[in-house]
């Protein structure tokens, strides 16, 4: 971490002021993201509109192959470590239901978890730090990522070399929330973040007429209650200081009312801040609902698709990243959180790489006292919180860089 040679409170917050007055063209980006959202690896528009924003900067811009990924890299005028900068640019597949006059213009696609500020922001950020490159030593990479919502665009981005070339000594991101008051920042050392998992069952039995379950193989209750089962399994045998999230989301079997179907299905979530427990849940979801059809005569297959590990923060670098942020924003609003977030990010898989962080920057829009969170079809944010996040990313870059 950056010794005490980093720049004086003094100069971050004139950097405030600086980030305050580029707004109108970050605010201007966001929005026209925001009203054409992507989904996805292959968000063609968004990323020419990142170039747009990027343009006449001095940045060796390098596009990735396999998905809309665009990297950005600024060569400080001394030579030193190298900081990645990451924003994640897809939406989601939902409705927007908001009033905005920059609302999505397509129909079930939104920017509903903020991307489209974290783009902007990092857009912004760019412009900042070029016009302070003699006061870096060492390179400031900006990764505009593709495909995080459920894309594995982090992994793809590591596979093209994004940590390669220059090699990337540290990492950091922010992603927003509405639920946090305005300029606040919150993050921990360790796990942010959960891995997410999705899990499903095919329960197999023998069907015939609901009049005479004796001569049937019902898999009905043998679903009901291995959905039971797997809720005792969780708080039994899984450490209570390293929980999960264990969500069966939906059972399906049968057609009508006087028929034993043949089959049922159970699918849901899997979430853990520890890939201890994690790796229990994987053999415990399988063993349980095996055991449970197999204790009534049937058989049961199980299937457990891996998704995001753990968002692990790196100690020292948390520490690092709330000790710019409170001396940005004020002591007070940046705050150390006791507890994991059971949301997932891929992130994490940079964090695996190198150390980081990710902070979570308050946006909640005023007046508002019960804001709608992140993948809400109602989500908004404070447009003026966005200045705390491109100031923030510019901060962590001098403070990291300082000669």
């Amino acid at each position: 971490m950056p010794e005490a040679h980093a720049p004086e409170t003094s100069d971050l917050q004139a950097l405030l002021d600086e980030a305050r007055a580029l707004q109108p063209r970050v605010v201007d980006l966001r929005r026209r993201i925001h009203e054409e959202p992507e989904l996805g690896l292959e968000l063609p528009a968004t990323r020419t509109k990142v170039e747009g924003a990027l343009d006449g900067l001095p940045l060796e811009i390098r596009r990735h192959e396999g998905t809309s990924a665009l990297v950005a890299t600024l060569r400080g005028a001394k030579p030193g470590r190298t900081l990645l900068l990451r924003a994640d640019m897809d939406a989601l597949p939902m409705p927007e239901d908001t009033d905005l006059p920059f609302r999505s213009k397509v129909e079930g696609r939104m920017h509903a978890c903020g991307h489209d500020a974290h783009t902007a922001m990092l857009a912004g950020a760019a412009r900042l730090l070029t016009d302070r490159r003699a006061e870096l030593a060492g390179n400031v990479v900006f990764a505009f990522q593709a495909g995080e919502e459920g894309h594995f665009g982090a992994r793809y981005m590591i596979e093209e070399g994004v940590l390669d070339d220059p090699p990337v000594d540290a990492a950091f991101a922010i992603h927003i929330t509405p639920l946090l008051r305005d300029g606040t920042i919150g993050t921990r050392p360790g796990p942010l973040m959960a891995s997410a998992d999705v899990f499903s069952a095919h329960i197999q039995g023998r069907g015939g007429h609901a009049s005479m379950p004796h001569d049937c193989a019902d898999p009905v209750p043998v679903a009901c209650e291995a959905v039971q089962a797997l809720q005792t399994f969780v708080t039994r045998q899984i450490p209570a200081f390293e929980p999960v999230v264990l969500t069966v989301t939906k059972i399906s079997a049968g057609t009508t009312n006087n028929v034993i179907p043949e089959t049922a299905h159970i699918a849901g979530t899997l979430r853990s801040v520890s890939e201890r427990s994690r790796r229990t849940a994987h053999e415990g979801i399988a063993r349980v609902v095996e055991g449970v059809a197999a204790a009534h005569g049937l058989e049961a297959t199980v299937r457990i698709e891996p998704g995001y590990p753990v968002t692990e923060n790196d100690a020292a670098f948390t520490g690092f990243a709330l000790g710019v942020a409170g001396e940005l924003l004020g002591r007070r609003a940046a705050q150390e959180w006791p507890a994991p977030v059971m949301g997932a990010e891929d992130f994490s898989y940079l964090l695996q790489r190198v150390p980081g962080a990710m902070v979570f920057l308050g946006v909640r829009p005023d007046g508002d006292q019960r804001p709608a969170p992140c993948h809400s079809n109602r989500m908004m944010l404070s447009e003026d919180g966005m200045a705390y996040g491109t100031a923030l990313h510019a901060a962590m870059a001098l403070r990291y860089l300082a000669p």
